[in-house]
């Protein structure tokens, strides 16, 4: 029971810490890479798709991303989708291509990113916390069962905090690796 406990929170955990990890690519920084378009969604006939699913995504360069829509038709329509994003993308079709050149990020975008990035941190390391909460939790109603002994949840308990070091400074590392990748000039 205790080692079922252990394992579900250590998959919780991975799970907290991949779901941070995919959002810092979302993160913007000065290089181009296909993943920033990933949460663009496009009206392909009536439904939102993903960019990716109706087009081919490459890089043309280090600082400009193609997209090449399947379907001739579709070209204004991604091209308006990525314009409308969130992502401050300013992109131009030429021909059967559109090119999404990546913009030079100011200081003070840079900052806001970092708090943004921060933030995004924070809530990883709660996630985990909340796991552990909950991990020990269930120790004390094993414990309370009499399903386990005192010393069996003491060790759980031991085992599941180091566990939450051990994400949390994963959380860390990640976040230390963004920043430094977004005050890169």
């Amino acid at each position: 029971m205790i080692n079922d406990v252990k394992k579900s929170a250590e998959q919780k955990m991975q799970k907290s810490l991949e779901a941070f990890k995919n959002d810092l690519t979302k993160v913007r920084t000065g290089r181009a890479h296909t993943g920033i378009l990933d949460h663009v969604m496009v009206d392909y006939y009536g439904s939102d798709v993903p960019v990716n699913q109706v087009a081919n995504v490459t890089l043309l360069d280090a600082r400009t991303i193609g997209v090449q829509p399947w379907e001739k038709n579709m070209l204004s329509k991604v091209e308006k989708a990525i314009r409308d994003s969130d992502l401050g993308l300013n992109p131009a079709s030429m021909g059967d291509i559109i090119r999404v050149p990546m913009p030079m990020l100011t200081e003070e975008r840079r900052k806001d990113l970092i708090k943004l990035v921060r933030s995004e941190a924070e809530g990883a390391r709660v996630a985990v916390r909340n796991i552990r909460r909950d991990a020990n939790n269930e120790f004390k109603n094993l414990l309370k069962d009499k399903s386990i002994t005192e010393d069996d949840e003491r060790r759980g308990q031991d085992d599941i905090q180091k566990l939450t070091d051990k994400y949390i400074a994963e959380i860390d590392k990640a976040l230390a690796a963004k920043e430094t990748d977004l005050m890169a000039v």
